[in-house]
């Protein structure tokens, strides 16, 4: 057997850093329409010379050359316009550099894997932990020549990671392949055409507590009139003060609308994005801003009264509550979603089953034990080989999304969230838990016992079950009882309660007067036991 990995402490998730809300804009008028895409379109040719400076700068960019980028913008736009767009190139710039290290960890992780089962004989076996060697010299030829494809791929992005150069599409790179494959996208060129120039368009502002509403740029007052600060060149089309148009919809924010509204009121800082959602033939103003950070819940008090214990798959999520002793207390729970169809769809079906685990968690005042999950070097083909559907199903876990929203709409509800090391969760918990609590009513599945599993781990028990005293050997002799209270819980060896009332087994009421006595139950000589016990002085000579 292989030795075992550490497995990290649990903590309690912090809550989110932000909060973002979208209307739609109905209403609008031709000429609206037709305004916000010059002032985009004018937004984004200068956003994308910016991003090309940024981008040519590389690692020698410093504060300087930020403000001479602004100082080139202001004249072409405004000051507040050129502010949004070298902050949203400075963000983008950092994110592609970040996928940048993510995509040399991946290469390195795959030509490990390969060097590794290379180093095997042909056809050697592997275990559940690691793959074993390729199964005929064929493939073990094919995986030579693809080490030496990774290498090169290796060496041209750890070169240009340490020169600071990163390729970056505004629009998206998936948006830009799709021009030369329109029939497979089934799509002509004029509606290609329509959703890259939608995808690259800029028509968003960040806040500045104390302006008015909290944003000069972009402006939303509380009754949801929204006017827009137009850059120089299209100043002519204003069609109110101070080179500002206003547009014919209003906004009403239906989800925490009244947060939204006290903070426009109070003139703190809320930023807006205005997009356009083609296939719909609608138009969409999102509204965010940053909260506070909060202190955590304590650990210990989030595990007060028992957690819920929840285990993450592909097509659901398997629940089970434990009371603060580590014990399952009622029947699991599975809550199911369909990953398939679009985006949104997917979005919203892992959307609804979270609400029902939240309102089933906030029904017993409990919180909620997830695995830190993450498995970006789970899904490569060289750990995997030929399983590919094995990989697929990996990788079509919304890990991601489901933590982010999980710990978003917890937040809401006042409950805990406390991540656990994932290791051997699923594996010891059907090991231990499974065969237990499976009965001839309930069919106990592996990944409801990884949900116990989980919550034990997030409780601070172990997640082995503690072995079951030799039947006389128990406290109500030849009894059923399993020991799971926790070792310092007063009583936990002590008999059950007597309960007045009718018996339904063969020892009628009124009888039975020693059953509370651990010593008249379980021991002989019982009279003797009950004095104190001396041992005699030994003789000090024959």
């Amino acid at each position: 057997m292989g030795v075992l990995r550490e497995v990290a402490a649990s903590f309690v998730v912090p809550g989110p850093a932000g909060v973002a809300i979208r209307d739609r804009l109905k209403g609008l008028t031709v000429g609206d329409e037709e305004v916000l895409r010059l002032v985009g379109g004018h937004l984004s040719s200068l956003a994308s010379r910016d991003l090309k400076a940024r981008c040519a700068a590389g690692l020698d960019h410093d504060t300087e050359r930020w403000a001479q980028r602004k100082q080139a913008l202001t004249g072409q736009a405004s000051s507040r316009w050129a502010g949004s767009v070298t902050k949203a190139t400075h963000d983008q710039w950092a994110l592609a550099r970040r996928g940048q290290a993510a995509h040399l960890h991946r290469l390195q992780a795959g030509i490990d894997m390969v060097r590794r089962r290379l180093s095997l004989p042909v056809g050697a076996r592997g275990s559940k932990r690691s793959p074993g060697g390729y199964r005929s010299e064929r493939e073990w030829h094919a995986k030579s020549r693809r080490l030496r494809v990774l290498q090169d791929r290796l060496e041209r992005v750890r070169a240009d990671h340490q020169a600071g150069r990163v390729r970056v599409v505004r629009g998206g790179r998936r948006m830009l392949t799709t021009r030369h494959h329109l029939p497979q996208a089934q799509l002509t060129e004029a509606e290609w055409r329509r959703r890259w120039e939608a995808s690259r368009r800029f028509l968003q502002a960040d806040g500045e507590s104390g302006k008015r509403y909290g944003n000069e740029t972009i402006r939303v007052g509380p009754g949801g009139q929204v006017s827009i600060r137009l850059p120089a060149p299209l100043a002519h089309l204003a069609n109110a003060a101070h080179g500002r148009y206003v547009l014919a919809a209003r906004v009403a924010f239906a989800h925490r609308g009244e947060a939204w509204r006290d903070r426009v009121q109070a003139n703190r800082a809320v930023a807006y994005r205005i997009h356009e959602d083609t296939d719909r033939d609608r138009w969409y103003l999102t509204a965010s801003w940053t909260l506070p950070p909060v202190k955590t819940v304590p650990l210990a008090t989030a595990r007060a009264s028992g957690l819920i214990g929840v285990d993450t798959n592909a097509d659901h999520l398997a629940a089970w509550r434990l009371d603060e002793h580590g014990n399952p207390v009622g029947a699991p729970r599975r809550f199911d979603y369909d990953l398939s169809g679009s985006a949104d769809r997917r979005d919203a079906q892992v959307r609804h089953a979270l609400i029902r685990l939240l309102h089933w968690a906030k029904r017993h005042g409990l919180g909620i034990a997830v695995e830190d999950l993450d498995f970006t070097a789970q899904t490569t083909r060289e750990r995997h080989g030929r399983r590919k559907r094995f990989r697929q199903l990996i990788s079509g876990m919304p890990t991601g999304r489901l933590r982010a929203r999980l710990v978003s709409m917890a937040a809401e509800l006042g409950l805990p969230v406390i991540a656990v090391d994932p290791a051997y969760t699923s594996q010891w918990g059907a090991q231990h838990w499974q065969k237990p609590l499976t009965s001839t009513t309930r069919e106990t599945t592996r990944h409801d016992a990884a949900a116990v599993a989980i919550a034990r781990r997030a409780l601070g028990h172990p997640i082995r079950r503690r072995t079951t005293p030799p039947p006389h050997d128990q406290s109500d002799r030849a009894g059923h009882r399993t020991v799971q209270a926790a070792p310092g819980i007063p009583g936990r060896e002590g008999p059950r309660p007597r309960i007045p009332g009718p018996r339904t087994r063969s020892v009628r009421a009124g009888r039975g007067a020693n059953a509370g006595n651990q010593n008249t139950q379980n021991r002989l000589g019982c009279s003797a036991e009950q004095e104190t016990w001396q041992q005699d002085s030994l003789p000090l000579s024959p």
